[in-house]
């Protein structure tokens, strides 16, 4: 069944160099690359390469056509991008370092075009009465709050991932978002606490749905009404670009739900495409298919 993602789609302008700019200093960078990316564009990608089949609900400048070539490369469906030719495509200029870290600046672009019709079009397509599908959706888009209330008041099932975290998501409705998918700061930021673990307890009383917390080399954690807590470990590897680890994470992690697996077996399968994923360079390049993950 369908996941809709009403996300973001950015072109990515990727510059190597020995160490990320500090204030102040100047570098030589010894290599530049183009690529299609975008929170929502790589889990879209992601999602597709993991099995599940991907409605992607956004919008595009006069520059975009690369970005639906990638999309329709994956059979994803495009006809709910609106494209507009007087305005840029949103894009991002990363920095990777020799150790394969990276620094990110956002330049929104049309993905702030969002409006509530496009909302209400994209939310038409899903049957609520179908319990298999998902509503995913990022923080690189405008209406964000509007998505979620309107999905929950449809009775949708929602996944969201907030990042780039901004104060703004403290006050979004998650109260019955289904999945919640949040890293260590962004989980400590919401829950107001400095511990991993109450943090995964207060967010899952909040939003009464499931929680994922990443923690990096320490794993995740995973909490639903039916599991207290479930740990999965990371998988050791020597990272060359670690831009759409997460992203990759979350479109398998979606895909293998939608696909019926249970969460230690969703979380396990997510946590090795991500674990793949950061040993090759750029995003959407990045990311696996599901037949490169080991049986």
């Amino acid at each position: 069944m369908p996941l809709l993602n009403v996300g973001s789609l950015n072109l990515d302008l990727v510059y190597r160099l020995p160490s990320i700019v500090a204030p102040g200093q100047t570098l030589p960078s010894h290599d530049r690359q183009l690529f299609c990316g975008g929170k929502g564009a790589n889990q879209s990608i992601a999602a597709a390469r993991a099995g599940a089949t991907v409605l992607h609900a956004g919008n595009l400048g006069h520059d975009g056509q690369p970005l639906l070539n990638a999309l329709h490369t994956e059979a994803i469906d495009t006809t709910l991008i609106t494209t507009h030719p007087d305005a840029p495509s949103g894009h991002a200029i990363i920095q990777v370092d020799d150790a394969g870290e990276n620094a990110i600046l956002l330049f929104p672009g049309t993905n702030h075009r969002l409006t509530p019709d496009q909302i209400t079009a994209a939310l038409d397509t899903l049957d609520p009465d179908t319990p298999d599908h998902f509503v995913l959706t990022q923080n690189e888009t405008n209406r964000v709050d509007e998505l979620l209330a309107a999905a929950h008041d449809r009775r949708l099932r929602t996944a969201f991932n907030p990042a780039p975290m901004t104060p703004d998501v403290q006050h979004f409705p998650l109260e019955g978002v289904a999945l919640l998918i949040v890293n260590e700061t962004e989980a400590l930021a919401l829950a107001d606490t400095p511990d991993p673990e109450r943090a995964l307890d207060r967010l899952h009383a909040r939003t009464g749905g499931a929680v994922v917390l990443t923690l990096g080399s320490q794993g995740s954690l995973y909490r639903d009404a039916n599991h207290p807590k479930l740990h999965t470990p990371a998988q050791p590897v020597t990272p060359v670009d670690t831009t759409a680890a997460g992203d990759t994470f979350i479109g398998f992690l979606l895909a293998r739900f939608l696909a019926g697996d249970p969460p230690l077996h969703a979380l396990h399968t997510a946590t090795t495409a991500a674990a793949l994923a950061v040993t090759r360079p750029g995003a959407i390049p990045s990311i696996p298919r599901l037949d490169e993950l080991p049986a």
